[in-house]
């Protein structure tokens, strides 16, 4: 009678653990699940990974890994990567398409092998956020079984967790959803190990717009977006792998086109103008329309363009006598510029605020 009660209980704790895992089973879901795709292009360049992380090993100081947007560092973002990311012997673990469960395939079949980076930069989960793939919880957990992965393999390597990007030229059900699992992702940081960082509002217009030219399919980067995500991550990434923060130095958004100035009336009120820039190299030229009479222009003086910050002087001649002189500056952020004028005539001066957006 004991052995047939131990046999029992034997026999019920295996059934048991075998229901734990079927169930387990049952509610997996795709974003945990590591696979590999097909693709012969995907295979192709997974593989050249392997055997770019066995060439490099240990020098490696920063790995970054993604999908298309990572990857587009080989692209639009192959100066900026150039200036930031060449003397660390950063490694592009990116591939075009990918979601949380290639990446977890990868991690374990190759992509880490003999590496010891001080840092890695993950930032996935967009291309599972499409339609009813995956949930904002799968898509949450599929991220955090990466940085799990990552830790579990790579436990001297601090992981620098950025938030996904947004996505759509205006408001969407899609934007709103990688907004939820940002804020859940968050959660994820301990900031000692782990680390978080969301820039996601500087790709943005204060009225929600996505520019064209920071993501020109309003997903995937320009070079200015690459700028914007190199200079937004340098101080933490440079404080985590102990490096000095990359100098952007010369580094500068295009805002060559056609713009509207806005600026106060004189009864405060806000007065928009047509205004031209060419850029060439850090030195800003271009005119604003003068009245509303076609044809009439004030040039634009000692233009200068140096990272995110822009200026230049505009002299206007007064039909009573005098020359009025403008001496505008100010910051570029999100596709739009923003800054102050400093008014003087006749020996006064007075200080307004202006703003322009892109035609």
């Amino acid at each position: 009678m004991s052995h047939f009660l131990k046999q029992s209980k034997s026999g019920w704790a295996g059934l048991f653990v075998g229901l734990q895992l079927a169930l387990q089973s049952a509610f997996a879901h795709s974003a945990v699940e590591p696979a590999p795709r097909l693709d012969k292009w995907w295979q192709d360049r997974h593989s050249t990974f392997n055997t770019n992380v066995a060439a490099l090993g240990a020098k490696s100081q920063v790995i970054f890994i993604g999908d298309s947007i990572t990857q587009g560092w080989e692209g639009e973002g192959k100066e900026v990567w150039a200036k930031y990311y060449a003397a660390r012997h950063a490694l592009n673990l990116g591939i075009g398409g990918d979601r949380t469960q290639h990446v977890l395939w990868r991690l374990d079949n190759g992509n880490l092998t003999g590496l010891s980076p001080k840092a890695a930069v993950v930032m996935i989960g967009t291309n599972n956020s499409n339609g009813e793939d995956n949930s904002p919880e799968q898509i949450v957990a599929g991220v955090r079984a990466i940085v799990d992965t990552l830790r579990a393999k790579l436990p001297g390597t601090k992981v620098l967790l950025v938030a996904i990007f947004p996505r759509s030229e205006n408001f969407s059900v899609q934007r709103g959803k990688l907004a939820q699992i940002n804020q859940a992702l968050r959660r994820t940081a301990d900031e000692q190990n782990v680390f978080w960082l969301d820039f996601g509002h500087r790709f943005l217009n204060d009225d929600g717009t996505m520019p064209k030219e920071l993501m020109p399919d309003y997903l995937h980067l320009s070079k200015r977006g690459y700028e914007i995500w190199a200079a937004a991550m340098e101080s933490k990434l440079a404080a985590i792998i102990g490096d000095s923060p990359v100098n952007a130095g010369a580094a500068s958004a295009d805002v060559t086109g056609e713009w509207v100035l806005t600026i106060p009336g004189p009864s405060n009120e806000p007065v928009q103008i047509p205004l031209t820039l060419k850029q060439t190299g850090t030195t800003l030229s271009g005119r604003v329309v003068r009245g509303a009479q076609a044809g009439q222009f004030l040039e634009l003086k000692d233009g200068k363009i140096e990272g995110d910050s822009v200026s230049w002087v505009i002299h206007r001649d007064r039909p009573a006598g005098g020359t009025m002189t403008y001496k505008m500056s100010g910051r570029i952020e999100g596709g739009q510029m923003a800054g102050k004028t400093a008014t003087e005539l006749d020996g006064n001066a007075t200080s307004n605020e202006w703003t322009a957006k892109r035609k």
